[in-house]
């Protein structure tokens, strides 16, 4: 006989109430320790799998004849579930997360270390270079457009360092404006740093500081008449506001609003979406808005398009523009 306690579990009546939405679901001993963790398009339909009379494997038989409570997390996408997911697995550690708790699997973004013009770039797989991995992401894809966002913004070098060290004229990627140049000189080491440093806070999920970095530089280069300068921190700012409307997922900071939220045995599900407030704010442009309230009165007419009836009694458009 098995010295395995057999817990008290009503899987029929726990399956009964669960959503079928996506997200993500923790299995728990009788002990309160964590055994398994888990993603789901449909939680209802997957939670139900492991409870077949037939056709689980010894692995899933041995997980759930220790599991004594489930717990239900519901996200908004199965995007969303993935993240929490991995999240979950490398901050908890499920001793039945065995295939994924080293997330070799899974692409990060890489920022090197040790160099004087540091380079961004993909990685998947054994984290043998030195330097920082950000991740996981959900797909290859991700990482992608998170590249290529950085690009647009921050203009940190993503070419390989072989690439790099022969280069003796700035590339397409200088010509484009998605890189600074470093390759040739066209930038200086302090320059070039503080571009590293908004990278790794856009990327630890500080993309604020970096907006409010960005406003405050971008009003000292209007002050200065540097209109250029201003209209090239203009744009990465309008980048940054587009990642930061697009984003669903749980942050850090800013006003949330609870939609919807239920509770019971074994059950802790909700809904949560950041509520972002995109808005004119004067006191962050003191000199564009004091241009903006001197031009507040002045106001462009077009001169009406002229029925044909008028055009065969002689009016003109002056005369029917100020009557």
């Amino acid at each position: 006989m098995s010295d395995i306690p057999q817990p008290s579990f009503d899987a029929p009546a726990f399956v009964r109430n669960l959503s079928e939405r996506p997200g993500v679901y923790q299995m728990y001993a009788a002990d309160g320790a964590l055994l398994y963790v888990g993603k789901a398009s449909n939680l209802r339909k997957r939670v139900s799998s492991y409870f077949q009379k037939t056709g689980l494997g010894p692995k899933t038989e041995a997980l759930v004849a220790r599991i004594a409570e489930i717990q239900v997390t519901i996200t908004g996408s199965d995007t969303e579930a993935l993240l929490l997911e991995q999240n979950l697995i490398k901050s908890q550690h499920p001793p039945f997360n065995i295939l994924l708790r080293d997330d070799k699997s899974y692409p990060y973004i890489f920022l090197s270390q040790g160099e004087t013009f540091p380079r961004l770039g993909f990685h998947r797989g054994a984290k043998r270079a030195k330097g920082r991995y950000f991740g996981p992401f959900p797909g290859a894809s991700a990482v992608r457009d998170s590249l290529n966002l950085m690009q647009k913004v921050f203009r940190v070098r993503q070419c390989e360092d072989s690439f790099f060290r022969n280069r003796s004229r700035p590339c397409l990627q200088y010509q484009i404006q998605r890189c600074s140049g470093p390759c040739v000189g066209l930038v200086n080491e302090e320059e070039y740093a503080d571009s590293v440093r908004r990278t790794v806070l856009f990327l630890e999920g500080k993309s604020t500081v970096v907006q409010t970095e960005l406003a405050d530089e971008m009003e000292r280069s209007a002050e200065r008449l540097d209109f250029e300068r201003a209209a090239v921190l203009r744009d990465q700012i309008r980048h940054l506001q587009a990642v930061r409307e697009r984003q669903s997922i749980e942050s850090g900071d800013g006003t949330l609003d609870v939609i919807a939220a239920a509770a019971g045995p074994g059950l802790r599900a909700g809904a949560i979406r950041p509520r972002w407030t995109h808005s004119w704010q004067p006191e962050l442009f003191p000199a564009l808005q004091a241009r903006r309230e001197r031009s507040r009165g002045a106001r462009c007419f077009r001169a009406p398009v002229l029925p044909r009836c008028a055009r065969r009694s002689g009016h003109t458009a002056r005369d029917t523009a100020w009557r």
